[in-house]
C-alpha cells in the first residue's frame, strides 16, 4: 500500500505509492492531522487495489495531476480485467521487500527485470497456463548461441520459482487456479565440493603476491564466506581471546548482516591465522580503514577484481586446475576433518546450525573423527607447512585491485 507522507515546508500530507513501475507522489491540501492521515489512508487503500485488480484511472483519481495523461490507463487485455504479469509483479515486489535483505532484493530484481518479464510481462495473470511455463524453463536451460554452457539447474529453479512465487499470489488475489499445481522444481545434482589438498594451498601461498597472504590465509583456514571476509572488520578481531566474530557482511558494495542466523558466530584463530592477521593490522595502520583488507589506497574489496586479478591468474601460476574461489571454504572444512576435529565444533565454524551438511557434502573426507577443539587443525598445520605467514619466496607485491 502506499505511504502517507508529510512536506516539512508546506505541512500537509502527499500519497506515496508506485503505479506501472513508476514512484508517484501526489500532493494534498491537506493539513498534518489524525483525520486526514486517516481519510488518505482509505484513499490509499482504494488505489491500491484498484491497481492490483488493474481498474486504477489516474486521471480519474488525481485530476489535477502533471501525471495524470502520461499514467493513463492501458486498455484491457483481458475479459477478467485482471493485470498483466509485470504489473502485477510490482505490485507484488513493493509488498514483499520490505522483508527481504538488499542482497536477495537486488537478486530477485535481477532475475524479473531479465527473464520473468521479457517472457511473460505482456501476459495477463490469470492467462498463463502451465505448458507455457514449462517451455520457458526448458528455454532457459538451453546452451545460448555461442555459450559453453546453458544456465545450471540451480539459476533455472530460482528464476521459476520467483515467477511461481508472482502467479500464486495472483491466483489467491483474483481466485483463479494457480498454473503451478502439481508443479515439481528440477532435481538439483549432489553437490560437488573441489577442495584444495594442504600441498595445494602451500603452492598457492607461494606463487601468491605477499600483499595477498594474509587475505587468502585467513580464507582457507577459517571458512569463512566471501562476503564474511570483505566484509570483517577491525573491530570484529579480538586477537586477545584469538577470536574473529561475523557480525556483518559486504555485498554488492553495501554492508549487510550475515547470511542466516547461523551464520553470525565466533571464529577461533589458528596460530596461522593469528599471524597473518598481526601482519594485516601493521600494514592497515597507514590505510585508516575500519575494514580489515582493503585495495592498497585503503578501499574496500570488490569480490570480482579479487577473483579476476588475483585468484585466478594465481591458481594458473601455481598450475592449479581452475576453481570457483567458494573452494577455500570447502577447503577449511576438510583440512579440518583431515586433522580429526569435532564435527559440532566444525559446524559452528562454518556457521552451520547442525553437522548435516558436513556429512551431506563432505562425507568422502570424514574419518574417524575424535577431537573437538581445534588442536588437531594445529598440529596438522605445524607438522606439515610450518609457519604459513612467513613467504617462502620473494614476489612482486605490485598486485593490486
Amino acid at each position: 500500500m502506499g505511504s502517507i507522507r508529510v512536506r516539512k515546508e508546506t505541512g500537509k500530507l502527499y500519497l506515496d505509492f508506485r503505479y506501472q513501475g513508476k514512484r508517484c507522489r501526489e500532493q494534498t491540501e491537506l493539513d498534518d492531522t489524525k483525520v486526514n492521515r486517516r481519510r488518505l489512508e482509505r484513499l490509499a487503500k482504494r488505489v491500491d487495489a484498484q491497481i492490483t485488480a488493474g481498474t486504477f484511472n489516474y486521471a480519474e483519481t488525481f485530476p489535477n495531476s502533471p501525471r495524470a495523461e502520461a499514467l493513463a490507463p492501458e486498455v484491457a487485455k483481458s475479459v477478467n480485467n485482471h493485470p498483466t504479469l509485470a504489473e502485477y509483479a510490482e505490485q507484488w515486489f513493493t509488498r514483499s521487500e520490505v522483508a527481504w535483505k538488499r542482497s536477495y532484493r537486488h537478486k530477485l530484481r535481477e532475475i524479473l527485470e531479465l527473464h520473468v518479464k521479457p517472457a511473460f510481462g505482456e501476459k495477463v495473470v490469470s492467462d498463463i497456463r502451465k505448458p507455457e511455463i514449462l517451455e520457458f524453463r526448458a528455454q532457459l536451460a538451453k546452451v545460448p548461441h555461442g555459450a559453453q554452457k546453458g544456465l545450471s539447474t540451480s539459476r533455472v529453479n530460482q528464476i521459476v520459482n520467483l515467477l511461481k512465487q508472482i502467479l500464486d499470489d495472483a491466483a489467491d488475489q483474483f481466485e483463479f487456479n494457480t498454473p503451478f499445481r502439481g508443479y515439481k522444481p528440477l532435481r538439483l545434482p549432489r553437490t560437488e565440493v573441489d577442495p584444495l589438498s594442504l600441498e595445494e594451498v602451500q603452492r598457492f601461498l607461494d606463487a601468491l603476491d605477499d600483499a595477498w597472504r594474509p587475505y587468502f590465509i585467513v580464507r582457507f583456514f577459517t571458512g569463512m564466506r566471501t562476503a564474511e571476509v570483505d566484509g570483517l572488520k577491525w573491530d570484529w578481531v579480538h586477537f586477545e581471546s584469538r577470536e574473529i566474530l561475523v557480525r556483518e557482511t559486504r555485498v554488492w558494495g553495501e554492508k549487510e548482516t550475515p547470511k542466516t542466523d547461523g551464520s553470525t558466530r565466533e571464529i577461533q584463530m589458528s596460530d596461522v591465522v593469528y599471524q597473518a592477521l598481526e601482519t594485516e593490522r601493521v600494514r592497515a595502520a597507514t590505510k585508516n580503514s575500519p575494514y580489515v583488507f582493503t585495495t592498497r589506497y585503503g578501499y574496500p574489496l570488490t569480490y570480482r577484481n579479487v577473483n579476476n586479478r588475483v585468484w585466478y591468474p594465481t591458481l594458473e601460476k601455481a598450475g592449479l586446475r581452475r576453481r570457483r574461489p567458494y573452494q577455500t571454504r570447502h577447503t577449511a572444512a576438510t583440512l579440518w576433518l583431515a586433522a580429526g576435529e569435532s564435527p559440532e565444533w566444525i559446524a559452528r565454524q562454518m556457521g552451520h546450525s547442525n553437522t548435516r551438511m558436513l556429512f551431506t557434502v563432505y562425507s568422502r573426507y570424514v574419518p574417524n573423527l575424535t577431537r573437538q577443539d581445534g588442536s588437531a587443525m594445529e598440529n596438522l598445520l605445524r607438522s606439515r607447512l610450518g609457519d604459513l605467514s612467513t613467504p617462502h619466496t620473494e614476489h612482486n607485491r605490485s598486485t593490486t585491485v
